[in-house]
């Protein structure tokens, strides 16, 4: 009888033995083997609305949060010629057209931004600023030198534009305007973040720009630039006057939207935040088009 209880007793020591030493499956465990890894979204752009073709040459949209507006740089001949025929439309978030002929008599109007109760747009060689309320031409900035002033961003006050054919980057603050950076050969599109980092397409590619002039380059895929969107935590979109828009991230770049085999442009991009609208000047196709972003 002894030997028998020994027996069961020792049987039943192992067995707890083995019990505790065997690895155990928390529930942290269960979770982690249940987890499904996905592969990273691929951004994309799908077509949501188009504007009549009546916005000639249109080469830049700026979205104005505060009204619901979007303004629509109309060049309406040459890109370089002080002609009088440039004009600046307004649409709605519907692609409708509210007022074709806002703001007329400009030369060949290009990028545009807004900060206080101003629309301010290049014109060739000056900074023309737009007084929204009364829509009339407030002032004009002559820039020395300047050929093809291009696109324009602001930040606090401070509106920061590039000169083209000559590789600048000009701010016109508190009524001044001078040269804050040299050497970018080919600078386009414009863009400034929540910080007030300056940051610049060129031919090297999309690049920041740094307080002593110098720049870094982001991302030295995507050159030759237009319209530049920054989306935050280092998310950026840009186009490519031929027919290219692309997603730029740590990650590399995403070709979105290819347009040439259409012909139809993508000059200086805007975008509506809330709804993660991009939309697109197609300059000789003579309308804007909006497309949303899944990123």
């Amino acid at each position: 009888m002894k030997s028998v209880l020994k027996t069961c007793l020792y049987g039943l020591g192992a067995t707890l033995l083995l019990t505790q030493c065997s690895p155990q499956k928390t529930e942290e465990s269960n979770e982690s083997e249940a987890m499904v890894v996905e592969d990273a979204k691929t951004p994309t752009l799908t077509m949501v609305w188009e504007t009549p073709e009546t916005l000639i040459t249109c080469e830049s949209v700026l979205y104005d949060s505060s009204t619901g507006k979007i303004y629509v740089s109309n060049i309406e001949g040459t890109p370089t010629d002080k002609d009088g025929k440039g004009s600046i439309s307004i649409i709605d978030k519907n692609g409708t057209i509210v007022t074709q002929d806002w703001v007329t008599g400009l030369n060949a109007p290009k990028g545009m931004a807004i900060s206080d109760g101003k629309l301010y747009v290049t014109d060739i060689d000056q900074l023309v600023e737009i007084d929204i309320e009364s829509a009339t031409i407030s002032n004009k900035y002559p820039v020395e030198g300047a050929e093809f002033l291009n696109d324009v961003a602001q930040y606090e006050g401070k509106i920061y534009f590039s000169g083209m054919n000559k590789g600048l980057l000009h701010v016109l603050d508190e009524g001044t305007v001078t040269t804050i950076s040299e050497g970018n050969a080919s600078l386009n599109g414009v863009a400034v973040d929540s910080n007030g980092d300056i940051y610049g397409l060129d031919e090297s590619g999309l690049k920041r720009f740094l307080p002593d002039g110098g720049s870094e380059i982001i991302n030295g895929t995507v050159t030759g630039g237009d319209g530049l969107i920054i989306l935050g935590e280092g998310n950026y979109v840009a186009s490519r006057w031929v027919g290219e828009i692309y997603f730029v991230s740590g990650d590399g770049e995403t070709l979105l939207l290819d347009t040439k085999d259409i012909e139809s442009n993508t000059a200086d991009i805007g975008f509506i935040p809330e709804e993660n609208l991009i939309l697109v000047p197609t300059f000789f196709k003579n309308k804007v088009v909006a497309y949303k972003l899944d990123y």
